[in-house]
């Protein structure tokens, strides 16, 4: 038995840590001595392509819970039918005819739907709804290709929210976040990085969308600005949420180090950094712990019997 801080979701609290993967409410005993660091359940990222990597090391990783964003909609659904972890999916990129990432050749077969009007729009949300998808993801990049008009955004944004779902935007090229969040899109894949948004632009995002962070996929210009951008969204109370874009560039199956460093540089840490990994309950049964090491999730491991050996002075 060991006193420990363990943070619930929201906020760093006392608890006791029975076991290895047991951790409850209130204050050990004095004579139990305290396991240095924070006690959390397993993270999540918000913007993964299992199809990308090797999904099969994820159970055996510090990610209880992953969002799919881009995938042939039967594989994904076979994969989360594992139940390890947690696997929430869009299915397909959502995009114009031709339209990125359409002509890519790491797009695996039936991961780009090309959306043509709006019946066919209501169409392919309906099938997704009908698959269990969670979100829905829209690609608006005109750096590489054409993009859904405005109508057809608000048309597949409407759709969207009449099945209860969230619309995600992959939001690429000048104005594109701006125009994103205007037509309905209520999460960004990626925190902006095209260029840097003014202040008032980054308080009408924090008020309405909330930010995929993504950062350390970028380097040069698209770094600053993104950094930049999220140092000001997050000033501004805007909602951060932690997402490696896995399968973008040789990314491991697992928490990413670079990404909880580019957060940090932005000025997202302590219980806010927590926050953007959306850790699992440590109090809930089926929770697998992770203990971090002062407090720092880059360091982060899963606790072990030998945790609870020697009480630490």
């Amino acid at each position: 038995m060991r006193a420990v801080t363990f943070f619930d979701g929201r906020m760093l609290r006392d608890g006791t840590l029975l076991s290895a993967s047991e951790v409850t409410e209130g204050a050990a005993p004095s004579a139990s001595g305290r396991l240095d660091g924070v006690v959390t359940g397993r993270f999540t990222d918000h913007h993964v392509h299992l199809q990308l990597v090797d999904h099969t090391l994820l159970p055996g990783s510090r990610l209880g819970r992953v969002t799919d964003l881009g995938a042939n909609l039967d594989w994904i659904r076979a994969v989360a039918s594992a139940g390890e972890p947690v696997v929430e999916y869009a299915g397909p990129f959502l995009t114009a005819v031709g339209g990125y990432p359409s002509d890519r050749e790491w797009a695996p077969d039936g991961a780009v739907r090309e959306v043509a009007d709006a019946d066919d729009a209501a169409a392919v949300v309906q099938a997704l709804a009908s698959a269990g998808a969670n979100c829905v993801k829209v690609v608006m990049n005109t750096a590489a290709g054409p993009v859904l008009d405005d109508d057809l955004i608000r048309a597949i944004a409407r759709f969207t929210a009449e099945v209860g779902l969230t619309l995600v935007a992959h939001a690429e090229g000048p104005g594109q976040a701006q125009r994103a969040v205007r037509l309905g899109a209520t999460r960004l894949a990626h925190a902006p990085f095209t260029e840097r948004l003014t202040d008032d632009e980054i308080a009408e995002q924090a008020a309405s969308a909330s930010w995929i962070s993504t950062m350390a996929i970028h380097s040069g210009e698209a770094y600053e600005n993104v950094v930049d951008n999220v140092r000001r969204f997050h000033a501004a109370g805007g909602e951060l949420l932690y997402g490696s874009d896995m399968g973008n560039g040789p990314t491991p199956a697992d928490v990413r180090d670079s990404e909880i460093a580019a957060l940090r540089e932005a000025g997202v840490d302590g219980p806010d950094l927590l926050r953007a990994l959306a850790p699992e309950d440590p109090l809930e049964p089926a929770s697998v712990l992770l203990l971090l090491p002062d407090g720092d999730p880059a360091r982060s491991r899963r606790l072990t019997p030998a945790d609870l050996d020697t009480p630490e002075a």
